[in-house]
């Protein structure tokens, strides 16, 4: 099988253990940075170009496109489908994964347990939006950010009015959402392929700070999640239309509560932490459903 791995560098831990899998598994793979890529769009024959030539068709591809890329990497995405090549994670899924305030009403809309989470554009709705989400202290993010970057915790209701007025001003799409006191700055990361969870780690943020990320500072051990909590986190994965992603949530007094489905989680953290080798498992998902196909076949329809 061919496959092609989206990624801007091939040094990446996540990025050299996909296609060392791969090749372990006797296929050839290639890295393509999705950012020197073109499109030929309006030919009856969809075709993605590198370095002045069209690219060979590729069974499937693994995105791994990153959070600020979004947009360009999605459309080279999109453009792999229509050539009719297999992804893990569809374009469509992608986006509307890094969509913060969206794939949180796409979960709410499905039931799927989330901290209190309020949204408006005009500063004289803040303090209304303030008690919405049961008051300070309370969680500030930016709907771009990522990796813990533009998460803000204010502690006091005139803290949070200033840092709202603030982002506000500048024209930043936000989300406000309820702290999770009982949490202790603790969260889960469930890795999710197809539908199972193949890994799971708790992070624990370090004493003063409140981002369990690993990239922040946290550190990260095994866990053993609940039957319910494997079935919402799976739910969440479908939800949002991907067969690869990591699902942060919190334990909370009322149950798990879902912060994040990240369509392209990073394998470094969760492969050290739980010793499970997550990549393999990535690739015997692409070998059981990727089916390749005829150069005829490939642009019927």
């Amino acid at each position: 099988m061919k496959i092609g791995i989206l990624s801007r560098n091939e040094d990446l831990y996540s990025t050299r253990r996909l296609k060392e899998a791969a090749k372990v598994q006797g296929h050839e793979v290639s890295v393509i940075d999705y950012l020197r890529c073109y499109m030929n769009i309006t030919s009856s024959h969809p075709s993605v170009h590198f370095g002045g030539e069209a690219l060979p068709h590729y069974d499937a591809i693994i995105p791994r496109i990153g959070a600020k890329r979004t947009f360009y990497g999605a459309s080279i995405v999109r453009q792999f489908e229509a050539a009719g090549t297999f992804t893990i994670n569809p374009s469509i899924a992608i986006t509307r994964s890094r969509d913060k305030l969206r794939s949180q009403q796409l979960l709410s809309r499905e039931g799927i347990g989330l901290p209190k989470t309020g949204f408006a554009s005009s500063p004289s709705d803040i303090d209304h939006l303030i008690k919405i989400v049961g008051g300070a202290p309370l969680i500030i993010k930016l709907i771009e950010g990522t990796q813990g970057t533009g998460v803000v915790l204010a502690e006091t209701k005139k803290a949070a009015q200033s840092v709202i007025q603030a982002m506000m001003g500048i024209n930043a799409n936000i989300i406000i959402q309820e702290y999770i006191k009982e949490s202790q700055g603790a969260d889960i990361r469930a890795f999710v392929v197809g539908d199972r969870v193949v890994a799971a780690m708790k992070r624990q943020a370090e004493p003063g700070e409140f981002r369990s990320n690993l990239h922040k500072g946290g550190e990260g051990r095994v866990v053993r999640i609940t039957k319910e909590e494997r079935e919402m986190v799976i739910r969440a994965v479908k939800i949002m239309g991907l067969k690869m992603a990591g699902v942060d949530f919190l334990r909370s007094d009322r149950g798990a509560l879902v912060m994040e489905v990240n369509s392209s989680p990073g394998l470094e953290g969760i492969e050290t932490v739980t010793n499970v080798d997550v990549a393999e498992q990535v690739i015997h998902f692409i070998e059981k459903h990727a089916k390749p196909i005829s150069l005829k076949s490939r642009y019927q329809g």
